[in-house]
């Protein structure tokens, strides 16, 4: 039987590797009709995407959330902050993608830029959508303790 850590370390992990695994094997086909490329080029674009997403996603969080104390004095993270904080993320990813887009499509940096928008709008909504059912279908530990512990029912 797992510890409570390991287990909300298992769904963290669990999380990351379903949301890249669906969020490839929608992208990949759907962005291959949409911009008429090869399916095998944007799994590869998928792919990369993907990785370079996860790298940036460390150092980003760390100088965000070191800029937010440093400027606020606390970590708290409004509504308003957290949709900085999306935007920031996805406009460094954006530009960290673009040249290697460019490249392997050879593609010219405006049309790379324009697709590198529209898969940031593609994965902003599959994001959400994903995030909200994940949770119904794998609620932290904490979640569930404090939920039988008040003697309700997790929300559906």
């Amino acid at each position: 039987m797992l510890g409570r850590r390991h287990e909300g370390f298992e769904l963290v992990h669990g999380h990351a590797v379903l949301f890249e695994l669906i969020g490839i094997a929608i992208f990949t086909p759907a962005s291959a009709w949409l911009f008429n490329q090869p399916v095998a080029h944007m799994g590869v674009i998928g792919v990369v995407s993907a990785t370079v997403a996860t790298i940036w996603n460390l150092p980003f969080n760390l100088g965000f959330d070191h800029a937010l104390v440093r400027f606020t004095g606390r970590v708290v993270k409004t509504m308003p902050i957290r949709v900085a904080h999306a935007m920031l993320f996805e406009a460094g990813l954006i530009v960290l993608l673009i040249p290697f887009v460019a490249w392997y499509l050879g593609i010219s940096l405006w049309a790379a830029l324009m697709m590198d928008i529209s898969i940031v709008a593609f994965y902003l909504v599959y994001a959400f959508v994903f995030n909200i059912a994940y949770d119904r279908a794998f609620p932290l530990p904490q979640l569930k303790a404090k939920s039988r512990a008040a003697g309700r029912a997790l929300p559906a």
